[in-house]
């Protein structure tokens, strides 16, 4: 009998399923019925045995089991924590591969796999049926998907969006359809996306999650959703209608796609929703954690993720299911590419040394479905040895974290300029060795993880307090600055200063090279009070305001302004390093950069002449500043970014020569004549 794929798979007679773990002596597909009602009950539970063992894998066919019934598995095996085995049949137990996914966790007691002490104890005997989440025969769509749009690297601008946080509260969406994928796939929202120059959305993830033992602890969620529970089902709780979440999203990507956006994926590959060893048995655990998980001494979680466990990147089960994962995201919902959270782990097999050549990683960048995808790294994890910027190999983009420092530092007026320029064209000292493109450099300057555009320059210290942590919570090393007083003032000289700061650091990350990314709802003036780790903020702390101001409105044709200027000109999103004589740095006073104006540390303006074409000028500084033109140049003035929409309040052509003045924190962009 043919082993693989694995999962649930129906076919005329009934399904056949199959799923791995090495260690298990008994496995159990056990098929559900009935309604549960609340305590436990209402379910009935017919289980079947799974004869067949081929290469770690149990499998077998049920006959007369069709879509939609739902399922798990219960092992039998040896429960040694201290050897990582936790077997326990008390748990039923999701299949890895499920592509649908329901229910949630209601009791963290039952979820629990051991009673007393998470090593010591014995195996629990509350039966997990009717408090933890099932999973459901779904049958496969053979339909072709429609072409992707397949929109180039160098021409990429991407904008980095929840699900539910981006239509919560948008009034032109039908109520029954904020916050789903139906909402973002609403023509009103498509349309925002369009007018800010948005050529893919990178959704934060939306494969099935479960919030982690202490969020359930305390009644809380994961918003954010970086707690997987099973990686090939779409997220239910984002369905305008729960169990119709495949044919939804399926519809969302079709319709974005149908606009000339693409759909990136934010995969979390690295740790499961199940936490340490004191967490839930909710599938991998209970399945064969040591196939699953990367196991420190004595049979603890080895944790590089921060999370309470690593998902172990040389483990060909987990190495098979991360591929596979990503494979289905691309043949059943015709997803364009995936951003992979916290990459590093992936580069780290038994949570060991980081290489980029690693088995993970090769077997995802050599594949002939997912080498046709954009693949962007997060080169970091939790710990110092997975700070990888730079280091993944050349089929890999990179969420490019100096790009962010760098910016950040330059508009509160630290650093100097020398960082700054790498940075502007693409940093080609991290990515152009490796025979990488600019556009391997994902610029931001904000993302979910931190402030705000806003937040950034109202804010110097972080405000999580709300998230129920004591606001131990997030990073200190925010690189912000408020610009006079924390938080909401109506200060109208601070308020403008913050708005100034902002508007020129939204022009950096679009003028630069490389490919930017930006935070959706910076471009609408988005707060979070200051909160700069809202994972668990299911609320308006997290949900982007439609409510339009003169503010929201400003920011958001600013950004529509420059987006165009750059989508227009192939200087400003080119696919190549510059090359000798194409960049001139330029002296404010009149003269190109010496190689002793690099070293000045208090230097707060910095001009390049871009292929002989676009004059841009940064000042930083706090007071105006005059700036020089080339002598053998005229200059159209494009865009100014002290006017709230960009557009220059004098368009008066510039004699070569001629001397402007660069108004405090402001980005100036000239065309030479």
């Amino acid at each position: 009998m043919p082993v693989f794929p694995l999962g649930a798979h129906p076919d005329d007679h009934g399904t056949r399923f199959a799923v791995a773990t090495t260690s298990a002596e008994t496995v159990e597909v056990c098929l559900v019925d009935g309604t549960a009602d609340g305590t436990g009950g209402g379910l009935t539970e017919r289980r079947f045995e799974l004869r067949e063992h081929t290469f770690g894998v149990w499998h077998g066919h049920v006959p007369g089991v069709r879509p939609g019934q739902r399922y798990g598995y219960r092992v039998h095996g040896g429960y040694r924590p201290f050897e990582g085995l936790r077997a326990n049949p008390h748990k039923i137990l999701v299949d890895p591969y499920a592509a649908r996914i329901t229910g949630t966790v209601t009791d963290v007691v039952a979820a629990r796999g051991w009673d007393g002490d998470p090593m010591s104890g014995q195996p629990s005997t509350v039966d997990s049926l009717g408090s933890v989440p099932l999973s459901v025969v779904t049958a496969t769509d053979a339909a072709p998907r429609p072409p992707r749009p397949d929109v180039p690297w160098s021409e990429t601008v991407i904008s980095e969006i929840h699900v539910r946080g981006w239509t919560t509260l948008h009034p032109e969406v039908p109520e029954a359809h904020r916050g789903t994928y139906l909402g973002l796939a609403h023509p009103a929202v498509i349309a925002q996306l369009q007018r800010t120059g948005v050529t893919a959305v990178e959704l934060l993830p939306v494969q099935a999650n479960a919030p982690e033992p202490p969020l359930l602890e305390r009644g809380a969620s994961n918003y954010w959703g970086y707690a997987t529970l099973g990686f090939l089902a779409p997220h239910a709780g984002y369905a305008s209608d729960p169990g119709n979440e495949v044919a939804e999203f399926r519809y969302l990507v079709d319709t974005l796609h149908a606009a000339g956006i693409e759909v990136i994926l934010d995969i979390v590959p690295n740790h499961t929703c199940e936490g340490g060893v004191g967490g839930t048995t909710l599938s991998y655990r209970g399945l064969d954690a040591p196939a699953y998980y990367s196991l420190g001494g004595s049979g603890h979680d080895a944790d590089i993720t921060g999370t309470g466990n690593t998902l172990d990147a040389g483990s060909p089960t987990v190495i098979r299911l991360v591929c596979d994962a990503m494979r289905h995201w691309v043949h059943a919902y015709g997803v364009d590419g995936f951003r992979i959270d916290l990459a590093s782990v992936l580069g780290r097999p038994r949570s060991g040394p980081f290489s980029p050549d690693s088995a993970l990683l090769t077997a995802i960048a050599q594949d002939p479905t997912l080498s046709t995808c954009k693949l962007i790294a997060e080169p970091w994890d939790a710990t110092g040895e997975g700070y990888r910027v730079g280091g993944f190999g050349v089929a890999w983009s990179e969420w490019n974290g100096r790009y962010r420092d760098a910016v950040r530092d330059f508009w509160r007026g630290h650093g100097g300029v020398a960082e700054l320029a790498s940075r502007l064209t693409g940093s080609s000292d991290i990515y152009q060795l490796s025979g990488r493109r600019p556009w391997a450099s994902v610029n931001f300057v904000t993302a979910h993880d931190g402030f705000t555009l806003r937040d950034l320059v109202s804010y110097e210290r972080k405000h999580n307090e709300g998230n129920g942590e004591n606001n131990r919570d997030g990073t200190d090393d925010n690189r912000s600055q408020n610009h006079g007083a924390e938080g909401p003032t109506d200060d109208a000289g601070i308020r403008a200063a913050r708005q100034a700061t902002a508007r020129a650091m939204m022009a950096t990350l679009l003028l630069s090279i490389g490919t930017p990314m930006i935070t959706g709802g910076d471009e609408r003036w988005r707060t979070q009070g200051g909160n700069n780790n809202a994972y668990c903020r299911d609320d308006e702390t997290s949900w982007v305001d439609w409510t339009r101001t003169d503010e929201t409105a400003a920011m958001e044709a600013f950004t529509a302004k420059v987006a165009a200027l750059r989508r227009e000109s192939p200087v400003l999103h080119r696919d190549q390093f510059y090359v000798d004589g194409e960049v001139l740095w330029w002296d404010p006073s009149g003269r190109p950069m010496e190689p002793g104006d690099w070293h000045d540390g208090g230097r707060r303006t910095l001009a390049l002449l871009l292929a002989d074409y676009w004059l841009l000028v940064l000042h930083a500084g706090d007071e105006p500043a005059d700036c020089v033109l080339p002598s053998d140049h005229g200059f159209d003035p494009v865009l100014d970014s002290t006017a709230p929409d960009g557009t220059p309040a004098d368009t008066t052509p510039l004699d070569a020569g001629a001397t402007v003045v660069l108004p405090p924190r402001s980005v100036r962009l000239l065309r030479s004549r």
